[in-house]
């Protein structure tokens, strides 16, 4: 997104970092899905929002009845809008689902499997956290290919983030800041499998859990979460820095995955932390009253463990191990 102006008889460019909305990962149902972007495009200050199944193609049916009114919506309400593509394309009608929505689309597309590259190859768009891009030439070659934007791998720590960014300054970057984190996709779904379900007779039982279904290991402890063919961390993802930290990186946006929670709140403490409104400090303890569901964590970004929650120092802003 290009940057915005102030409006005033001398304009000044505002290069604040902006939020961007990722899509709905998890099985919501029609109602559901709808009212959330609906209230989004009223009330939260996200500048970016990205809409599509991302998971499963058997969920597709159940938003499509409301699809264009929730582009409209957002669109009305001054939000860009952009097509997610599915994360893993195993079947005839998924790649013409994706054929059919890069032909179509008439928006920006985000590529989240390598086999939509092909496809936009020349045409402006969009690179999801799903697929990786763990260097610099790599982040040029998809430049290269048309990408205008890239979402990082939110397993990356920030020095890398910093490697990439530098060595590709004509992309813009976005940071994964808050959400469970996407970690695999399978062909296969284990979350069928835990209902006593097989994929093709899933009775699309991912439904009943429309925050992920949490896994424990043998010793009961909360570790990952299904949602459908998709695992994603137990943990929330929280990068909570200061503008400056964040540019720094050489990133411009930050991305906000929804869960089952106030996602405009959410959004608004992100938009005053990039404002610094409120410190990292205050920001944690507004998102752990926000989402209280699960612990939030920051390891991946300091270089630990991605369950690990890193508290702030001098030495953590750029991702370097404490």
């Amino acid at each position: 997104m290009a940057p915005m102006r102030n409006g005033g008889d001398n304009d000044v460019i505002d290069h604040s970092t902006t939020l961007v909305l990722g899509p709905v990962y998890y099985l919501w149902d029609a109602d559901r899905w709808r009212d959330f972007y609906f209230r989004i495009a009223d009330e939260a200050p996200v500048d970016t929002v990205i809409i599509g199944e991302t998971v499963c193609s058997k969920r597709l049916h159940i938003t499509e009845p409301a699809f264009a009114d929730v582009v409209d919506r957002l669109e009305a309400a001054g939000k860009s809008v952009r097509l997610s593509t599915l994360a893993l394309i195993t079947l005839d009608r998924e790649s013409q689902y994706q054929r059919d929505l890069i032909r179509d689309g008439g928006h920006v597309i985000e590529a989240n499997d390598l086999s939509a590259l092909n496809l936009l190859k020349g045409r402006n768009h969009a690179v999801g956290p799903l697929v990786n891009v763990y260097n610099g030439p790599a982040a040029r070659f998809l430049a290269k290919n048309g990408a205008s934007t890239i979402c990082l791998p939110p397993e990356l720590p920030g020095r890398s983030v910093k490697v990439i960014t530098t060595d590709c300054p004509e992309l813009a970057f976005e940071l994964f800041a808050f959400g469970r984190l996407p970690l695999a996709v399978s062909a296969r779904c284990a979350h069928a499998r835990a209902k006593g379900r097989i994929k093709d007779n899933c009775q699309f039982v991912c439904g009943e859990e429309p925050d992920g279904l949490t896994v424990k290991t043998m010793s009961n402890q909360p570790f990952l979460a299904l949602n459908g063919v998709q695992t994603v961390s137990y943990t929330c993802q929280a990068l909570l820095q200061t503008d400056a930290d964040i540019k720094a990186l050489g990133v411009s946006a930050l991305r906000l995955s929804p869960q089952v929670c106030d996602m405009v709140e959410v959004a608004g403490i992100f938009l005053d932390l990039t404002k610094d409104k409120i410190d990292p400090d205050e920001a944690a303890l507004r998102l752990r009253t926000a989402y209280p569901a699960v612990p939030l964590s920051n390891g991946f970004h300091h270089g630990h463990a991605g369950a690990e929650w890193v508290a702030r120092s001098r030495n953590a802003t750029m991702g370097g191990p404490q």
